[in-house]
């Protein structure tokens, strides 16, 4: 796993000139190195030893970059997406790892103004979607090893595999730019193909006693079904789950190197649940006959990449929750056997809001999984000592907050059986009885959770007060309810169009839009006027009806009447909201519901 001098080794740093006819992207790191330059008028890229022949202007402008994320052909326009600033934000196997700080997009004007008026109008739409991807949370890159593999991953493959371009390396589940970087890979643009990681890199180092321990946690989202929270539930017909996250774990120390991984994901049924502008939507399963069949294809794969597999449901047992989780404990049970376990823990009937400490439970019920498939080790000749031949699979709903608090736990769990075979930590001693790494350990965690949940919900991790303090907090359990409410709104009034912006990204909307390049269906009278900020202002009608109620409520029969006719509209209207629901929210364009 050390860093092999190829020659097609990344560049770093890049000298971008814009001038009116092409842009002109110069290596700096390597003068020798081939200049990419991509003409305005069509996108076309090309590579050229020579600074080539432009149209001149003045003073082009001139701007510093440090990677091609890669490019985006739309109806009339080609963009091409490049890094302006990075910030290093630790190692990874000795490695430096980059986090993108900020994104340019530089639009290739094409056949635009010739385009007819149509065309224009959606081109100009998609591409207010594509400023999202400037403000695009948690990317991650490295010009020098694969960040997208695990350290056992890495190691199992050997050094033949870093002869070969880091394109070529990479898992394509984890690649947030796979799409974006096609038409480089087709023009062999090697040194400037920079694969990008969405998720989380977290890093702290403390000492015990003589020893300086490194923690680094990674998270890894899978691109396979990317998306905001309402929009992505469940899983597609190939069992690919949304918000899936493999979360990496590793502690260097005297140079041995531990790892283990797990994985969360959503329940793998094709479910969905619809904004409607109420707070929890109600579940609904799509085509239930497909749901072996999609849990098997799931399975299976987590099988193939992982090896034995123990899914831990934590949903609650009874509601909506407890339907959902029935058929995933149907489904599942045509996939159990020796390699492949379900367990169900009702978390909150267990532990409650502010019993944490009562994982414990479920700990005990899957100790003997995590012993007997252990974790990755190498010792301080990069021998391999140990490997993780097993994965826990965790679920809630979302994925997100009851998750993190759990893989949290299993995550101390192991980190302190790798300290005790590594000699640091006495057989029975653990991170608690050492008050500044047990700090850290839990705002590593903490963080994690919150870059997680920001990237599907828009807000940070619930319940994060527990897994940064160790104890349920007033201000964390305010924090929560604040961080609800803000949920509830990207849900019903946002995350529509974020959603599209993702499927622009990720190439998801080019078979519609390349066959039909025409407007959205004429919608009906009502759908046509629905929109957020009508629902928020019919809501303030009945508001204010409702006050008016409350005023004229009085002793005389015309009070009251007027009192009943006030109280009356107030409930037309918000049944008429409750009725309609589904069209005052803001709803993706590209991409359309299963239900």
């Amino acid at each position: 796993m050390e860093k092999t001098d190829s020659p097609q080794k990344l560049y770093t740093q890049m000298r971008l000139w814009e001038f009116p006819d092409q842009y002109v992207v110069e290596p700096i790191d390597r003068p020798t190195g081939s200049i990419l330059t991509i003409t305005r008028a069509n996108g076309s890229l090309n590579l050229t030893d020579e600074f080539p022949h432009c149209k001149p202007v003045r003073s082009p402008k001139i701007r510093t970059i440090f990677g091609v994320v890669g490019t985006l052909k739309l109806l009339t326009r080609s963009y091409i997406l490049v890094i302006t600033e990075r910030e290093c934000v630790g190692s990874y196997l000795g490695h430096p790892i980059f986090k993108v700080k900020s994104l340019k997009i530089l639009p290739c004007d094409g056949s635009l103004h010739s385009s007819p008026t149509e065309q224009k109008k959606m081109e100009t739409e998609f591409s207010v979607l594509l400023n999202a991807a400037e403000r695009m949370h948690g990317l991650y890159f490295s010009y020098d090893i694969n960040l997208t593999l695990s350290a056992q991953r890495l190691h199992n493959l050997g050094d033949e595999s870093n002869a070969l371009p880091l394109w070529r390396q990479v898992d394509p589940r984890f690649v947030w730019n796979n799409y974006m970087l096609e038409v480089l890979i087709d023009n062999q643009l090697d040194p400037y193909l920079l694969p990008v990681v969405q998720g989380s890199f977290q890093n702290f180092q403390a000492a015990i006693g003589r020893d300086i321990i490194d923690v680094t946690l990674i998270a890894r989202r899978c691109t396979r079904r990317n998306g905001t929270r309402m929009w992505r539930r469940g899983a597609d017909s190939d069992g690919y789950v949304a918000n899936f996250v493999e979360s990496e774990q590793i502690v260097n120390m005297n140079g041995f190197t531990a790892s283990f991984v797990q994985v969360r994901g959503s329940i793998p049924l094709l479910w969905e649940q619809i904004v409607d502008l109420t707070y929890k939507p109600k579940y609904q399963i799509v085509k239930p006959e497909e749901a072996p069949r999609v849990v098997e294809r799931h399975f299976l794969d987590l099988r193939k990449s992982y090896g034995s597999v123990i899914s831990v449901d934590l949903v609650n047992e009874r509601g909506g929750e407890g339907w959902l989780s029935q058929k995933y404990s149907n489904a599942m049970q045509n996939v159990t056997n020796d390699d492949i376990r379900y367990l169900h823990f009702d978390f909150h009937h267990i532990c409650g809001h502010i019993h944490f400490e009562r994982l414990s439970i479920l700990y005990e019920q899957i100790e003997d999984f995590l012993k007997k498939n252990r974790y990755f080790l190498l010792n301080e000749k990069g021998e391999k000592v140990e490997e993780q031949h097993g994965i826990v699979r965790t679920n809630c709903i979302d994925c997100l907050d009851r998750t993190n608090v759990t893989q949290s736990m299993i995550g101390r769990k192991m980190l302190e059986s790798q300290l005790q075979k590594m000699g640091v930590f006495s057989a029975g001693e653990t991170i608690s009885s050492h008050p500044n790494f047990d700090e850290s350990f839990k705002v590593l965690w903490a963080n994690h959770g919150d870059d997680i949940s920001i990237q599907y919900s828009g807000t940070p991790a619930l319940k994060g007060d527990f897994v940064r303090y160790g104890n349920r907090t007033i201000q964390g359990i305010v924090q929560d309810l604040w961080n609800a409410g803000a949920r509830y709104y990207f849900n019903n009034f946002s995350d529509g169009t974020k959603q599209d912006a993702i499927d622009l990204l990720h190439g998801h909307y080019i078979i519609s839009v390349s066959r039909d390049m025409t407007t959205p269906s004429q919608k009906g009278n009502l759908e046509a006027i629905a929109s957020p900020s009508t629902a928020l202002a019919l809501a303030l009608v009945g508001f204010f009806f409702a006050l008016m109620s409350l005023r004229q409520v009085g002793f005389d029969i015309g009070s009251l009447f007027f009192s009943l006719v006030w109280a009356g509209l107030t409930v037309c209207i918000l049944a008429f909201l409750r009725a309609n629901g589904r069209i005052f929210c803001n709803r993706p364009r590209l991409h359309k519901p299963r239900c």
